[in-house]
């Protein structure tokens, strides 16, 4: 096991992950780090959420609309600048430290959990 402490299962259905679409993107020129301000869809139960991403590096506005992404949507909304980021949008680094988006490999109906 790597350094990473173990946790429970009962632990892991505490975070709720769930599939979106991106239904808009727009630039967020007050953050920190370059990133997107994005409107994620996660259908009638959860609803439109907003989430800033930094992932400019990898991805344009117009390669993001209608992408599909997995979120954590019960987090506590969290101000980043002047924008309240109501979900974390996730991803891992690649070789050059830039975030790759986490997403599904086939189209899935959006506001389905992670399993």
């Amino acid at each position: 096991m790597s350094d990473s402490q173990q946790t429970t299962f009962d632990d892991f259905l505490k975070v709720d992950i769930r599939v979106g679409k991106i239904i808009q993107v727009d630039e967020f020129p007050e953050a920190r780090k370059p990133a997107w301000k994005l409107l994620i869809d996660f259908g009638d139960k959860i609803g439109v959420k907003k989430s800033s991403a930094q992932i400019v590096a990898n991805y344009s506005a117009a390669e993001l609309v209608g992408k599909q992404v997995m979120a954590v949507v019960n987090f506590p909304p969290r101000q980043i600048g002047p924008f309240m980021s109501e979900v974390l949008t996730l991803g891992f680094e690649d070789a050059d430290g830039n975030v790759t988006l986490a997403s599904v490999d086939k189209e899935v109906p959006i506001g389905g959990r992670l399993h």
